[in-house]
Order: C-alpha cells, then structure tokens, then sequence
C-alpha cells in the first residue's frame, strides 16, 4: 500500500514539473494557443490519475455523498485520527492557481475541456462554461454550508472556542479603547499642542474617519486573503501608529497617526464577529457572539481606569527644554496601545478560519484546522479516544481569477498586477453585495445601521457635552467682577481666578510667580507693570493699554492680547507652546473619566440580557424591542437638568441600547455568505462611522441651545430604525451561509 501511495505521489509531480516545463517554453515561442494545449495535457495528466486512483484506492464512500469513515476504519485509526485527506501533501511544493491541490476526490475530475482552442463554438462554450461554473459553485455552498454546519456539531463547543473568545476579545477591546482616547486627552492635549476650537473638533472626528476607512478596507480584504491575516495586519498598523502618536509633539503628525492608528482598528468588528461566527454551531451562535460583544464594553473601562489613574498625575512626565515635552497623556495614549499588542501576540498562535479555507477550494488547510478544533474540545471534556471522522469535506470550486506573471517579468510589475487583481476582486465583491439576490436585505440594514449609529453617537457625545455646559454655567455664576478699580504698588503673589475687572488703572504693579484661570482685563490700562512667571488658562486682556510694562518668562502670547495697545512695553523669554496645569482641571477630568466608566458599566446588564435571550427570542425582536424602548427612554431626557440626572439618564439609554447592537451585529453576520461576509460587515460598519461623524457634529451644534431638536432627531432615528429591522429576515435556527 505505501509502495502505490508514493508511486502515486512521484507521477503527481512528474506530471506538474512536464506540465510547467512546457508551459514556460510555450509561452516563449508559440503564444497563448500551446498555453491551453498544456493546460489542456495537465488536466488529462491529473485526470488519468485519478481514474487510476479510484479503482486502486476507493476512500469516497458511496454514491450518496458518504463524506465520513466506516465504523470499521475508524474503529481501527489510532488516536490522533489520522485522515487519508492529509496524505500526499507536499509542504514544499509550490500550488499554482489552476494547478492540482490537494487529494483526489470524487468531484474533482468533472472539470474536462469541452473543446480545442480551434473549436468553432469556442466563444459560446465559454459563456456557457461560465455560467455552468457559477450555478455548480453556488450548489458546491449551499452543501458545504450544510455538512460545515454538522462538522461543528461533531467538534462540539469547548476550550477551543473559549480561547479564541478571549483572544478575539482582546482585538475587540481595542476597538473600544480607540474610540474614547481621543475624548480623554483632549483637554490635556488642547493646551500642549495650544489647538483652536476647530483643531479640536478635527482631533475628536479623525478616530472615526479613520475608522471608517479601515473597515471598509479590510472587510474588504479579509474575504480574499482571509480572516486571521487581515486582522494580524490592521492590529499591526493601529499599535504602531499609537506607539508613534503619544511621542509626536506636532499636532498635524499627532492628527495623521491617530487616522491611520484609527484606521489600522477599523477592521476589527467585521472581522472579529465573522471569524469568530466560522467557528460556532447554529444553536450557540447568537449567545457567544453577544458574550464577545462584552469585550467592547471591557475596552471603554480599561480606558477609563487608565485616564483616572494616569492623566491627572503630572509627575508622570518629562521635558527636554521647552521644545520636547512628554506628559502624563502621552504615558495614557501609550497605554492604550497594550490591548491591541496582546491581541496580536495572542492571535498569532491561532489558526484562520476553516470556512475561509473551504470556500476558497484549500481542502486540506481546512480539514486540519476543523480536526484541530474536534481535538482540542475532545480532550479538554476528558475523552481523547474520540477520533474525528470526517474524511472528505465538499469545498466550492474556484473561478480563475488570478492575473499570471511570468518569470520575465519585473518585481515591482509583478506587485502591481496582484494589487490590481486583489482590488478588482475586491470592488466585485463590494458590488455583489448589491446583486439583485442581496440587494433589499443591504438597503434595509445600510438604513438600520445609520440610524442607529446616527442617534447612538450622536447621543453619547451630546452627553458629556452637556454636563460640561452645566458645569461652565455654574462656573460662571460665581464669577466677580470689579469695575474701575485703581491699584498702584501692589504685588500679586496668589492666584486670580474666574474674575471679570474693567476699566481699571494698574500703576507700578507686580504679577510675580501666578496663575491666572478665567481671567479677563477688560478697557484698562498697565502702567510700569511687571510680570514675571505667569501660567495662565482662558485668560485674556480685551481692548487694555500697556505703558512702559515689561514680561519675562510668561506664556502670555500674542492671541490672548485682543485690541491691545503696546507702548514701550517688551516680551523677554516667553514660554513656548502651551504649558499644562494639571490642578486647573483637576475635579473636571476626574468627572469626565468617572462619567464614561459610568456609562461604559452601564452597558453590562443589557450585554447579559442580549446574550441570554438572543437564541430564545430571536435577533429581530431583539433589534426592534431594544430600538423602541431606547426610542422611548429619550423623551426622559428632557427632564435631565443638573449634572447628577444628565448622567443617570445617559446610563439608562447605554444599558438599553447595547442591546439594539448585539442584535444588529449577530444579524448581519448571518445575512451574508461566507465568501461577502466581512466585506459586507466592513461597509456597513463604515456607514456607521460616517453616521457617527454626522450626528456628532449635528448634536454638538445645538450644546447650550436647545434640548428638543437632539431628543427628536434621536428619538425619530430610533423610531425608523425598529420599524425597518422588522422588515429583515429571520437568521435563527439557520445554518451559516
């Protein structure tokens, strides 16, 4: 038997070395008409193979399809359950698009020449040949999808699917760490680098622009050179750009790595919940896919907790002059980028996602992988005697699709043809999302998805927002004022604080070693003052004369002198960019970081509900209740008018609508096919980004205007959203595409 075997291996390759040899010498000579002649002689050589090997070695079974062993061959495997599926496979021979893969089986001599290059018909065989493929692999998924689904059955659920529930989670956790970042270095940052009211809002939507971006990219990406790599690679991008971001001291270069740290993270949810979903049997699918949704949930607080313990602590941090400064922000953006590594490091040691392999044709790959898992689950229950039985998996067959490069050709022409390839591939599966088959199901979860993303963030942003407004209104309800004061040789040694002084005269004054916080000058005159030493925030002097006044080592810059008149007045050694003063925000970043983590916790109980109920009541009614009741919960809003109801209230509509999201992530990934899944994921997910973007800038605009127009755009959004996700189809209790 094993002297049949490699007699059968050495023809395999005999044959491929002839066929490639006169491949390559046709090409140089003859043309393309010797190049099907050879494809031709290498189909006939693979194809008198495999009529030799089926009468010397029958493995397939009967003629129903039997893709299992006989209970005497199982009975007599040893234990790692060796499989004839993984015989023959050279690991060092290189597999050529075309080219034989793999181990015979049954199906795989179907696919003969119907006719010579010189066939008058040619032209419509080929057309025909066409949609015969497509019809064959469209019935070569919906079997796969089938037996795959009992393969999984087999497997069972256990350690495997747990362990790489935990590394998943770990990628899925810095999704959610980026998201918050940015909000809480904000207004650390907004003083390091001195950034205007539009720098900021730039600073906070750059995330999710970038993230926008990323999904669609690899969503894209990841339904052609698989999940596992995909992932791998935009977790690489997103931690070495937020390494690089907290040591950049320019805000453009700040800005531009935290879009492509932004975009690297984008990624993650679509491929996340697909590759994840490749691995789960029907009846534990909607639950294990909302426990992972927890992780997102994990993230926000991780940030959180870092941004509490490290932002306010201005003794984490170093200066080279004036020029370089490292504060303790930058340590928390550092920080930030430790899920993203561990998820890294942890998601090398984890294989890709067999149905990835199966639909791509790469039989072997995924039997070893799904074998691995049986494994894994068996040993783990305390039953290592149980052998895998599968023996034949059915994979889809394959479209040619790939651009060929001869050896002749250059290197960098080489790249260039496999990236067009790659991008063609890519935008044709964009565009099969939108086939007549997908297309109302596309539409209506496109509409789902921004409305919710639209009200979602929009809402969580005008939160913080508002409780600020609160606060600065408060604030400036205790603000004195003092009008024409006249003050000659006096020294201010203390700090001046949230005061208003117009037309004053201050004559031979000293302003040694303060801060000044909140302070406006308004219509008054300095005459032979001193200032020396001076930090100050939101300070400014309006329409104010200075006579014979001299400033050293002040960062009072030019902007905060508006309509001022300088007369014999000097600036020595001014301090450069904007100095941080940690104290001045002391109670208000302690607030901002306890806020989110509030809001972050609150999610908890409606992750736990979500998971528990989304195999027994199903995803729409999941989607549409939590929809309604969130619509419903944001007429309370108008009652949150102190910082302590603002806050329950935004606690209220986080826990509720979390699990509006579970659903709508679990639905979308088995609306799809395995091969336009993530692509699909990944544009939807970007849509969302994009109807974050809006409803942000939207909400923010009517901070300290009105409350009624944010409450019924988002209650309307909520309102659109359940009805049309009641329009979707059903996906429980069905097999995965």
């Amino acid at each position: 038997m094993e002297d049949g075997y490699q007699n059968r291996t050495a023809f395999i390759k005999g044959a491929k070395d002839i066929a490639k040899e006169v491949k390559r010498q046709a090409s140089k000579k003859v043309g393309r008409s010797v190049d099907r002649m050879s494809d031709e002689y290498s189909k006939r050589s693979y194809s008198r193979f495999e009529e030799d090997d089926d009468d010397d070695y029958p493995m397939q079974g009967s003629q129903d399809g039997g893709y299992y062993r006989g209970d005497s061959q199982a009975a007599n495997d040893d234990e790692g359950g060796h499989s004839d599926s993984t015989e023959g496979h050279d690991e060092d021979d290189e597999i050529y698009e075309g080219e034989y893969q793999g181990i015979p089986r049954a199906d795989s001599g179907k696919g003969s020449l119907a006719g010579g290059p010189g066939s008058v018909g040619a032209g419509a065989q080929q057309f025909k040949d066409i949609g015969v493929s497509e019809a064959e692999r469209r019935k070569d998924q919906e079997e796969l999808a089938q037996q795959y689904e009992t393969i999984l059955q087999e497997c069972g659920h256990g350690k495997f699917q747990w362990t790489l529930y935990f590394v998943l989670g770990l990628a899925l956790m810095a999704d959610g760490v980026e998201i918050f970042v940015v909000g809480f270095v904000l207004p650390s940052a907004e003083k390091d680098m001195c950034l205007s009211e539009p720098n900021k809002s730039m600073l906070g939507l750059i995330v999710y622009f970038g993230m926008m971006v990323g999904a669609f990219l690899w969503g894209a990406l990841a339904d052609r050179i698989g999940r596992r790599q995909s992932l791998l690679i935009s977790l690489s991008i997103n931690s070495v750009f937020s390494f690089f971001s907290s040591f950049v001291q320019g805000y453009s270069t700040f800005l531009f790595c935290r879009l492509l740290s932004g975009v690297g993270i984008g990624g993650s949810i679509p491929i996340v919940f697909s590759y994840y979903s490749e691995f789960l049997a029907q009846e534990k699918r909607g639950e294990h896919l909302s426990w992972l949704c927890m992780f997102w949930m994990i993230g926000g607080i991780y940030a959180s907790a870092m941004a509490w313990a490290i932002i306010p602590h201005y003794g984490w941090s170093f200066q080279m002059g004036s020029a370089y400064q490292f504060h303790s922000w930058r340590v928390f953006v550092l920080v930030c980028a430790f899920p993203s590594v561990a998820a890294i490091a942890a998601l090398s040691a984890m294989p890709e996602s067999p149905r990835f392999y199966l639909e791509n044709g790469k039989h072997d790959e995924g039997w070893m992988i799904l074998k691995q898992v049986h494994d894994t689950n068996m040993r783990a229950k305390g039953y290592p005697e149980r052998v895998f039985s599968v023996t034949t998996i059915k994979t889809v067959k394959q479209m040619d699709e790939l651009v060929d490069t001869g050896t002749d050709t250059p290197v960098w022409q080489r790249y260039r043809l496999k990236i067009m390839s790659l991008s063609q591939q890519m935008r044709k599966n964009i565009l099969a999302c939108f086939s007549p088959e997908y297309k109302r199901t596309t539409f209506m979860l496109m509409a789902v998805w921004f409305t919710m993303s639209f009200s979602y963030y929009g809402l969580t942003v005008w939160f913080p927002d508002m409780i600020k407004y609160i606060q600065k209104q408060e604030y400036e309800s205790k603000t004195k004022t003092f009008t024409k004061e006249r003050v000659e040789h006096v020294t201010f040694n203390f700090t001046l604080e949230n005061q208003v002084h117009r037309q004053g005269h201050y004559f031979n004054d000293k302003f040694l070693n303060l801060k000044m916080k909140s302070m406006v000058f308004e219509d008054s005159v300095f005459e032979e003052c001193y200032f020396e030493d001076i930090t100050s925030t939101h300070t400014f002097f309006r329409n104010c004369t200075f006579i014979a006044s001299l400033f050293y080592n002040t960062d009072l810059f030019k902007y905060r002198f508006v309509n001022c008149k300088l007369v014999n007045s000097t600036f020595l050694h001014n301090k450069e960019g904007c100095m941080l003063d940690f104290s001045d925000d002391f109670n208000n970043a302690y607030m901002i970081y306890f806020v989110n983590f509030l809001g972050t916790l609150a999610v908890l109980p409606g992750n736990i509900v979500s998971a528990l109920l989304m195999d027994k009541i199903g995803r729409l009614r999941m989607l549409a209740g939590s929809s309604v009741i969130s619509c419903v919960s944001c007429f309370f809003l108008m009652f949150g008018n102190s910082e302590s109801g603002m806050i329950a209230l935004l606690c209220l509509f986080g826990g509720i609508s979390i699990a509006s999201w579970n659903a709508l992530d679990v639905i979308t990934v088995e609306l799809y096919p395995s091969d336009k899944r993530t692509t699909a994921f990944g544009f939807l997910n970007a849509l969302c980004k994009l109807a974050a973007v809006l409803g942000i800038s939207i909400f923010q605009s009517f901070v300290g205007i009105t409350k009624a127009l944010p409450i019924l755009f988002a209650a309307g959004a909520l309102a659109a959203g359940s009805f049309l996700a009641t329009k979707l189809p059903e996906t429980r209790g069905q097999v995965l595409q």
